[in-house]
C-alpha cells in the first residue's frame, strides 16, 4: 500500500498562557509566521514546492479568525500561490491536519504543509463564544456537557481515584523536567522576533517542584460537586453512586501559546525535491465516542487495524492528556507499558495550544524515536464532543 512519508516535522516551545508569557508579544498569524520562517531555514528551496496548507486552530476569532494559516504563510514570505486553509476539531486540529495533508499529498504526488497554531493567551479558550457553551437550548439539545465534568464522569465510572489521577501528574511534571534539562530534542525550534532576538526556547509551562502530595492540596474544578450535571448522570446511571470529582488545575492540561509545522509527501515528491524522509504514515483514523473524550482509544485501534499491527508492536506512545483519569483510561484499556508512554512529559506538564497540540506530537514522537532507535509509535489525542484522531508513525 502507497504510503504518505513525513519530510520535517518541527515545534515550537510551548508558552505560558498569560501577559507574561514568553509569546505573548507575537499575533497568532506572527507567531506562526516565525515558525515558518524558522523551518524554512531548515528545508531550504523545498518549501517553494509545498503546494497547500492545512493548519489546525480551535478558537477562530478576533486575531485567529480569517483563516490565519493563510496568513501565516503569507507573513512567513512562503510561495503566494501556496493555497491554505485552517481547521477545526477541537484539540485533535493538528493531528488530523497531519492525517488529511497526508491523503492529499498522495492524491496529488506532491508536498503538502500541516500544522497549528494557538495563542491562549491572546485568544483565550471560549473567545468565540460558540452557542454550544453559551445556549443551554442547544447544550440539552446535543447533549454537551463541559469536558472537566465528562472527565470526572469517566473516572467515576473506572473507579479512577483523585490520587491516580495527581500521581500521573507528578510523574508528568516530573518527566517534563527532566527532558527539559537533560534530551535533546533537534525538532524544537526557539521563537525568535522581527529583529532575530530569541523569544523562547524552552517550553515555560513545567512546574519542577510539583508532587503529589503538592497537587492533593488543590481544589478540584467541581468541588462539592456539579449539582445538576450529577443529578443527570445518577438519573440514567444510578449504579455508578455519587460521582467523583477528582480533576483540578493540576491534573488537566494547562493552556499555552505554541505552533507546528510537519511536511509531508507522496514518496516521488520527495525525490524530486531532495528530500529524505523521517517516517512514514502506516495508517491513520478518527473515532469519537458521545459525551465523553475517550475516543483516542477508539482512533487508536482503529487506526492499528488498518496497519494490520497490534499494541505489541508499537515502541512508543505519545499521547495529549486531556485530564489524567482520560489519559489513565487509554492506558489501561490498552494495557500500555507506562516505560514506553508520554516519556518526556506531557500536556498536563508542557501545556495544550490546542490547534497545534497534535502536529507537534508527531515531532516530539519522532525526536524520541530517532534518539532511542526505535521503529513504529502512535500519536493520538482526543477532544471536546468525544472527538478523537489516531496516527501509526514507522520510521524510515
Amino acid at each position: 500500500m502507497t504510503q504518505a512519508l513525513i519530510a520535517a516535522a518541527f515545534r515550537t516551545p510551548r508558552g505560558a498562557a498569560k501577559a507574561a508569557g514568553s509569546l505573548h508579544g507575537l499575533t497568532p498569524a506572527g507567531l506562526l509566521a516565525s515558525h515558518l520562517r524558522a523551518v524554512r531555514a531548515q528545508m531550504g528551496q523545498a518549501c517553494d514546492a509545498v503546494e497547500d496548507a492545512l493548519i489546525g486552530c480551535v478558537t477562530q476569532t478576533g486575531e485567529q479568525g480569517g483563516n490565519v494559516g493563510k496568513v501565516a504563510t503569507l507573513l512567513a514570505g512562503w510561495s503566494p500561490h501556496m493555497s491554505a486553509m485552517t481547521i477545526n476539531r477541537y484539540c485533535a486540529s493538528g493531528l488530523s491536519a497531519v492525517n488529511l495533508a497526508a491523503l492529499e499529498a498522495l492524491q496529488g504526488d506532491n508536498l503538502i504543509l500541516a500544522g497549528g497554531v494557538e495563542m491562549m493567551s491572546r485568544v483565550p479558550m471560549f473567545g468565540d463564544t460558540a452557542p454550544h457553551y453559551t445556549d443551554k437550548t442547544l447544550i440539552e439539545a446535543i447533549g454537551f456537557m463541559p469536558p472537566p465534568w465528562t472527565s470526572d464522569l469517566v473516572a467515576t465510572r473506572h473507579g479512577i481515584s483523585r490520587a491516580q489521577c495527581d500521581e500521573y501528574a507528578a510523574l508528568s511534571q516530573a518527566r517534563a523536567a527532566q527532558a527539559r534539562r537533560e534530551t535533546p530534542m533537534p525538532s524544537l525550534l526557539p521563537v525568535v522576533d522581527d529583529a532575530g532576538q530569541v523569544l523562547l526556547a524552552q517550553d515555560e509551562n513545567i512546574r519542577e517542584s510539583s508532587t503529589a502530595e503538592k497537587l492533593a492540596t488543590l481544589k478540584a474544578v467541581y468541588e462539592g460537586g456539579a449539582p445538576e450535571l450529577d443529578a443527570w448522570a445518577l438519573a440514567r446511571e444510578p449504579q455508578i453512586g455519587a460521582i467523583a470529582h477528582v480533576h483540578t488545575a493540576g491534573n488537566a492540561p494547562c493552556m499555552a501559546d505554541g505552533a507546528a509545522a510537519v511536511i509531508v509527501g507522496s514518496a516521488g515528491a520527495l525525490q524530486r525535491h531532495g528530500l529524505r524522509p523521517r517516517a512514514r504514515i502506516l495508517a491513520s483514523a478518527e473515532a469519537c465516542v458521545p459525551l465523553v473524550q475517550t475516543g483516542a482509544v477508539d482512533a487508536t485501534q482503529k487506526a492499528l487495524a488498518r496497519a494490520g499491527l497490534g499494541i505489541a508492536d508499537i515502541d512508543l506512545w505519545e499521547v495529549r492528556d486531556s485530564f489524567a483519569a482520560i489519559t489513565l483510561h487509554y492506558i489501561h484499556t490498552l494495557g500500555l507499558d507506562l516505560a514506553r508512554f508520554n516519556v518526556n512529559g506531557s500536556s498536563i506538564a508542557l501545556g495544550h495550544p490546542m490547534g497545534a497540540t497534535g502536529a507537534m506530537l508527531v515531532s516530539c514522537l519522532l525526536d524520541e524515536m530517532e534518539r532511542r532507535d526505535l521503529r513504529r509509535g502512535v500519536v493520538a489525542i482526543a477532544g471536546a464532543a468525544g472527538v478523537a484522531t489516531a496516527t501509526v508513525i514507522e520510521r524510515c
